[in-house]
């Protein structure tokens, strides 16, 4: 653990995820400084909401910047003892980068250089960044495994983040910083955010309104409890990343490296049915949805399903929460929050 001379850096931490660890960290007495631009791809109030949660605690320090300011994200490193790094800023979202590509190459991209440079300047012990399911792409064998080459995306958002990984594998290997890259599967839970289908799907439902039910309802997701991504987080972030040393050339393994560069998926591993996912939100809400089925949206795919073998094995953590305890947690915190019956 860390003490107070050696802050935490957590960027996106208005942000959903970023959010979560943060408060984790600050509660088990880690010092983090939280970055976050605050930009309005979603309703600002509600990460302010999520930041004034943190920034009563003493240990939190707030540092309001864009991952794209070269200068910025230099000083900040420059000026802060920081030693270990949670990286989940970024533009997120398959279907936005349709219509705006250009805030994927500056947040994904240039905003991660920005951060591997920070990381080297400063000898850090260890980098755990963002990477996402949507690498898998084009792939169709179940479940998805670190160990399949993962070279056919489908969306520019999965570009970036598997541009990320390429990007940290190689500063792992030139400066033997060791960084780990984890796969996040279709992350639900209380303060989530208002893209993502858990939300839109409550907040149409208490409305009245239809709710789009795209590729007909024939989707499986892997959906995974807020909480479990955190602890998944938290237990990479204390276990930096080595090297492999039966790593061959000649037979390279996708998933591991002769430099300490690592990935992990962090899934339930246990795909649910769309529809199935709705029903257990009918429940939860006590009413009915009005579905419009559609057909498979440019970009996504029909299913994921995560293989975390490896998580288990080097961390000793597998996510667990079932749909059934994780959707009525985030339908109280919405109810609550929104005021909405």
């Amino acid at each position: 653990m860390s003490g107070p001379s050696s802050p935490i850096l957590v960027t996106g931490t208005a942000g959903f995820i970023g959010f979560h660890v943060a408060r984790r960290l600050l509660d088990r007495g880690d010092s983090v400084i939280g970055l976050d631009n605050l930009n309005d791809y979603y309703d600002v109030r509600l990460k302010e909401a999520r930041l004034a949660q943190l920034t009563a605690n003493e240990g939190f320090r707030f540092v309001r910047l864009d991952l794209a300011n070269r200068q910025g994200m230099r000083d900040l490193f420059a000026d802060e003892p920081i030693q270990r790094v949670v990286h989940l800023a970024a533009q997120a979202g398959v279907r936005y980068s349709l219509v705006n590509p250009h805030a994927y190459t500056e947040s994904n991209l240039e905003g991660f250089m920005n951060i591997l440079e920070g990381c080297r300047h400063s000898r850090v012990a260890h980098l755990v960044y963002a990477s996402s399911s949507s690498v898998y792409g084009g792939n169709t064998h179940m479940p998805f495994s670190i160990h399949d080459n993962v070279d056919h995306p489908v969306s520019l958002y999965a570009a970036t983040k598997k541009a990320n990984e390429l990007m940290a594998h190689c500063y792992a290997h030139l400066y033997r910083i060791p960084c780990t890259g984890l796969r996040f599967f279709t992350v639900y839970g209380p303060w989530g955010r208002p893209d993502m289908a858990l939300f839109i799907f409550t907040k149409a439902i208490l409305e009245g309104t239809p709710i789009e039910v795209f590729n007909h309802g024939n989707m499986r997701r892997d959906f995974t409890y807020i909480d479990d991504i955190v602890e998944g987080i938290i237990r990479t972030l204390d276990h930096p990343a080595t090297v492999n040393p039966a790593w061959s050339g000649d037979k390279p393994d996708p998933g591991t490296s002769s430099a300490p560069a690592r990935v992990y998926n962090i899934g339930n591993h246990q795909p649910v049915e769309l529809l199935h996912f709705i029903e257990v939100l009918e429940t939860a809400l006590g009413k009915k949805a009005e579905k419009k089925l559609m057909p498979l949206q440019p970009g996504d795919v029909p299913a994921t399903y995560a293989d975390i073998d490896d998580l288990t094995r080097d961390v000793g953590f597998a996510p667990a929460t079932p749909i059934e305890e994780g959707i009525p947690r985030f339908v109280k915190w919405y109810r609550e929050f929104y005021q909405a019956r």
